[in-house]
């Protein structure tokens, strides 16, 4: 009978940060197989690195998928800009623990990645590993090889900007399940009289089609125009499939509750949501472009740190 491999200590040191690595990677990237491939480059480069030299393997580590993630982030910009409709980062399948702390959930969310998207690849680096991850400037400096003085600059423009386009503040994870599920049952039920109760009067609607799919290339904005596009859903054929070939199902997106709706034959679809003071449904990002549907439709659900 073969016995399985151990893993050897290289490899251990690697699995013991690779959480960290995908969840700094994907925050920086806000697309599942983007954090993936730069978690695979530094594993590669870590395992070709003379590690008698590597005093730190979490700062070693960190700095390589920092750089990796950032140089994307450079080279991604420009398909951005020519993007077919607004840009929303890829959902990724959460697990309750995430829910659960609120600062983790927070710094995962929909809401939080899209605002991180208009920071420049140095300030969102920057902001991610010392908001989210209480890095100290100096440690920050060498994963970014930037200077102390220029981390400081970036992690004060990065703060203030976040703090002016994401308030802090974080309706009862309970009411936000409850509202979800609220919300789920009226728009199956077509029931625009409860969906006007739980959308906040400024609500705002981001859906992302990439031009693969027919979706709105503009926000929809209002509490009435929101509550009736999502009182129709029930009795409009979307994508092809008829209402009544499609599932929804409630889960956990991105570190809160969020819908997965299904065709007979894939995943199309997902809302997310973002929530005012007295709970209610303040913003919905409804990603629809199968390409940012992978990660969902695998079933993989990620573990973050």
């Amino acid at each position: 009978m073969t016995q399985p491999q151990q893993a050897g200590p290289d490899q251990l040191a690697f699995q013991e940060y690779r959480t960290l690595l995908f969840s700094v990677a994907y925050r920086l990237l806000g697309t599942a197989a983007d954090a993936e491939d730069v978690v695979q480059d530094a594993w590669l480069k870590w395992s070709a690195a003379d590690r008698s030299q590597v005093a730190d393997p979490k700062a070693y580590l960190t700095r390589i998928v920092s750089n990796q993630a950032m140089d994307r982030l450079r080279s991604t910009r420009a398909q951005r800009e020519t993007y077919v409709g607004p840009w929303l980062p890829e959902p990724i399948l959460t697990g309750p623990d995430t829910a659960d702390n609120v600062a983790t959930a927070d710094s995962v969310s929909m809401a939080l990645l899209v605002v991180l998207e208009t920071l420049s690849p140095l300030e969102r680096a920057v902001f991610v590993l010392k908001e989210v991850f209480a890095f100290s400037h100096v440690e920050i400096a060498q994963a970014v090889e930037r200077s102390e003085v220029a981390v400081r600059q970036a992690a004060h423009r990065a703060r203030e900007h976040v703090q002016a386009r994401r308030p802090r503040f974080t309706a009862d994870r309970a009411r936000q399940r409850d509202v979800t599920e609220r919300f789920f049952a009226a728009t199956s039920g077509g029931d625009i009289n409860t969906l006007m109760e739980l959308l906040a009067p400024d609500v705002t609607l981001w859906t992302d089609g990439g031009g693969k799919v027919r979706q709105a290339l503009k926000p929809v904005v209002g509490l009435e125009t929101v509550a009736r596009w999502f009182a129709a859903l029930g009795t409009v054929t979307y994508q092809g499939i008829e209402p009544g070939q499609i599932r929804a199902e409630l889960t956990w997106i991105n570190g809160g509750p969020g819908l997965v709706f299904r065709g007979p034959d894939r995943v199309i679809a997902t809302l997310t949501f973002d929530f005012d003071p007295e709970g209610r449904i303040s913003t919905i990002h409804n990603v629809a472009n199968p390409d940012k549907l992978h990660a969902v439709a695998d079933g993989t659900r990620y573990e973050l740190s």
